[in-house]
């Protein structure tokens, strides 16, 4: 029965190939299982379930055999506008991409007291728009859009996406990562654990047919279907039970190396290289009260590692070089607080928040049309009702408010004439349940 509940939770979690946009922190999540997505995702000095892997490795040897597994509903809002351009090309367009499905997966198994094995498996994205075409009209936007589509069918005639495509807009970027984990306690009080990092990516580009004349290769910039790419890298974690009300923990997960996405190596930096950034953490989990526990983590993720999206969009370098336009984001320092009350032994309730600072400047705003990953601030909450067996259901709710950020567009410094501002906006909410059985 444990078995076939194991093979269930990684093949739900392999969907996440098909399903996964969940970005919040760029486009990484805010947290990674349902608890500590109800706090706020503070959980790098937790010890609560099997999502070590994707938190802090150290933590597995502490949550005993337990198998974990869940399903997030996910809706992000997206929009963008054009607005005070002098050559006809004012325009707004809400992404059609609203609800995704994310699953998410931990297990482990306690081989000695001092020593586990386990995986989680868990997803990143977010890059997931969809904008529709006939946003420009041939009549007002010509002069502009026929600027980047001499030649290309229908210039002239076509009514254009807000990139000056004649057709729909948007990307699909969905990363998979599988961590098996192993964990060691050194003694009573701490503990160290290591998770190799399996990633898998799958990224699609349409409707960016007016960029092709900026491609070291223009064969390969929008319109290629589905590629994907496979890396690896790894995630050490560390954490100490100082008291016995008192935990702190701090995790380091290294750049994982993916593999060029050939179908796209005219359009992404560096000939196709779309690397997922190193990322590290620190937490500390305070008892306060026999019933009240208080959690802080701070996160810092570096995007500027990764020239594909850190190089800014106004880099004068073709698409694909080394130096190629990027979406120009910057790392991210990411505050999270979450609080825990057990009410009784079948019901403990959480809530949280979370600040970070977001990477896109007003400088890049054009290409950020594309993947508006512009949010700030979540709140969340969340409950586990614990049943007779031992068995829990875990519920988590997270919204995050409305942010947006305006800058002149790059069109008017591509020789396209004053192009005016451009404005991109988003809020997000999602509710997730889950099941976690102990063995």
């Amino acid at each position: 029965m444990k078995l076939n509940i194991l093979a269930v939770g990684v093949a739900a979690a392999l969907s996440m190939v098909a399903l996964s946009a969940h970005a919040t922190n760029g486009y990484f999540s805010h947290g990674y299982g349902m608890k500590s997505k109800g706090m706020g995702g503070a959980s790098t000095a937790r010890t609560d379930d099997a999502f070590g892997g994707a938190n802090n490795p150290a933590s597995m040897v502490w949550v005993g055999n337990r198998i974990d597994a869940g399903m997030d509903l996910f809706s992000p809002i997206r929009s963008a506008s054009r607005t005070g351009s002098a050559n006809g090309i004012d325009s707004s367009a809400d992404s059609d991409k609203e609800l995704f499905g994310i699953p998410e997966f931990g297990y482990n198994r306690m081989l000695k007291p001092d020593l586990s094995v386990g995986v989680t498996v868990y997803g990143n994205g977010g890059m997931n728009t969809d904008y529709p075409a006939n946003k420009i009209t041939s009549v007002a936007g010509s002069g502009l859009c026929n600027f980047f589509q001499t030649g290309a069918a229908g210039a002239g005639t076509a009514d254009y996406n807000m990139l000056c495509g004649n057709q729909s807009l948007g990307v699909d970027l969905v990363q998979l990562i599988i961590a098996p984990t192993v964990s060691y306690k050194i003694n009573e009080k701490h503990s160290v654990g290591v998770s190799p990092l399996i990633g898998y990516q799958q990224f699609e580009a349409y409707g960016l047919n007016a960029f092709l004349g900026m491609s070291s290769d223009a064969t390969s910039v929008t319109d290629r279907k589905t590629d994907s790419a496979l890396g690896v890298g790894v995630r050490f974690g560390w954490l100490s039970k100082i008291t016995d009300n008192v935990t702190v923990g701090a995790a380091y997960a290294s750049k994982i190396d993916m593999d060029k996405l050939e179908k796209y190596q005219g359009l992404f930096a560096e000939q196709g290289d779309f690397d997922i950034p190193a990322n590290y953490s620190l937490g500390i989990s305070i008892k306060a009260t026999p019933k009240v526990t208080v959690a802080l983590d701070y996160q810092r993720i570096e995007y500027s590692d990764v020239n594909s999206v850190a190089n800014p969009s106004t880099n004068a370098a073709a698409l694909g070089a080394n130096a190629g336009r990027g979406f120009g984001w910057s790392d991210m320092d990411i505050w999270k607080l979450g609080i825990e009350y057990v009410h009784n032994k079948q019901w403990t309730f959480r809530g949280g928040y979370s600040h970070a600072d977001q990477p896109i400047s007003a400088r890049d705003v054009t290409f950020n049309i594309l993947a508006p990953a512009v949010i700030e601030d979540h709140v969340t909450l969340g409950f586990t009702y614990t049943l007779a067996s031992g068995n829990e259901l875990t519920v988590s709710y997270m919204h995050a408010f409305e942010n947006s950020v305006t800058g002149s567009s790059l069109f008017t410094a591509l020789g396209a004439g004053a192009s005016g501002n451009e404005t991109i906006k988003m809020h997000q909410d999602s509710i997730g349940i889950a099941y976690s059985w102990k063995m």
